[in-house]
């Protein structure tokens, strides 16, 4: 009954009233109150083969870091971006601050989409062009305007962000934890989406690769979402229905990283209260997938990683401010 309601919420766009505040930068925050909830997932591979009957079977069995479920509880309120952080407001914030993005200043570039790449003719055989000086936080390739998630920034390039902000403002910026993302992400749902456990519930609720993004990559066609949600690469922020609690995109249009380093194991020692990951590690995770991220890993309690200076055409940024 309670995931009905919750759809129900979602299709007609209305959610808990959400108490919303302002920045310099015009980022919008939501306040988040304190609670605990059960983080991870501990589904059966034959469940989550019957659920994604498009992907390998294997695939099922490689979801060790995801468990086990374990209760953590977010001793205090927090202030999280309603919205992942935007090509104009990340603009105003380098014009402002002089900040040299990682993808420029290290002369390297970052990746992007091009018309005539091929995946197949390059020994990664990676979706995107890269890297390369042609593309960076400016440009993945693809038109974006101000209102878009800005992608193809570090996770160096997120500090850099909110340590200026919290010298400009005097209020205390950081990356969320992944606990904090994660029960922010659910809402207070146990479900795969904070829409429900249907793959179809995110044509309204999020920006992932679909039918209309595949036509330009139709070799991983398969493995698209069954529905049109009206983008094939980013979507301006807040296009589609918030969760719960008033977050939008929470799943798919943009991968977020948040602050901590990646453990495969830290969850059967994770301390029940707030959480804050490994002391160390060489990758830092990213959460909620993006706009070309197939169903699958935009669940709620999907882990991925990369190393603090990768920038990439899917990830981007949702900053937290401190209560």
């Amino acid at each position: 009954m309670k995931q009905c309601l919750l759809i129900l919420c979602l299709i007609l766009g209305s959610v808990q009233a959400a108490e919303v505040e302002r920045n310099s930068l015009g980022m919008a925050f939501v306040k988040v109150p304190a609670g605990e909830f059960m983080m991870g997932n501990d589904e059966a591979p034959e469940a989550l083969a019957a659920a994604y009957p498009e992907l390998p079977k294997e695939r099922f069995t490689q979801l060790g870091d995801e468990g086990p479920v374990h209760r953590v509880r977010i001793t205090r309120s927090f202030w999280m971006g309603q919205y992942e952080v935007t090509v104009g407001q990340f603009r105003r914030f380098v014009e402002a601050s002089g900040y040299v993005p990682e993808s420029i200043a290290d002369g390297t570039g970052g990746y992007g989409w091009r018309a005539d790449y091929d995946p197949a003719t390059t020994r990664r055989g990676d979706a995107f062009e890269g890297r390369d000086v042609r593309y960076s936080w400016r440009n993945p390739g693809f038109a974006q305007s101000d209102e878009h998630p800005v992608v193809n920034v570090t996770w160096n390039d997120a500090q850099a962000l909110a340590a200026w902000l919290s010298k400009t403002e005097g209020k205390h910026y950081r990356l969320p934890t992944e606990a904090e993302w994660e029960y922010a992400c659910r809402a207070g749902t146990r479900t795969r989406y904070s829409a429900g456990d249907d793959p179809k519930s995110l044509v309204r609720a999020a920006n992932v690769f679909d039918v209309r993004t595949a036509k330009y990559w139709p070799r991983w066609a398969p493995m698209a979402l069954k529905g049109d949600d009206g983008f094939a690469f980013t979507a301006p922020v807040g296009s589609f229905a918030p969760n719960a609690w008033g977050l939008y995109d929470m799943h798919g249009n943009a991968w977020e990283w948040v602050a901590d380093w990646h453990g495969e194991e830290y969850y059967a020692r994770s301390p029940v209260d707030d959480p804050q990951g490994p002391a160390e590690g060489t990758v830092r995770v990213r959460r909620g997938g993006s706009w070309h991220t197939w169903p699958f890993y935009a669940r709620a309690a999907y882990r991925n990683w990369n190393a603090p200076d990768t920038r990439y055409t899917l990830v981007g940024i949702r900053l937290l401010r401190e209560q």
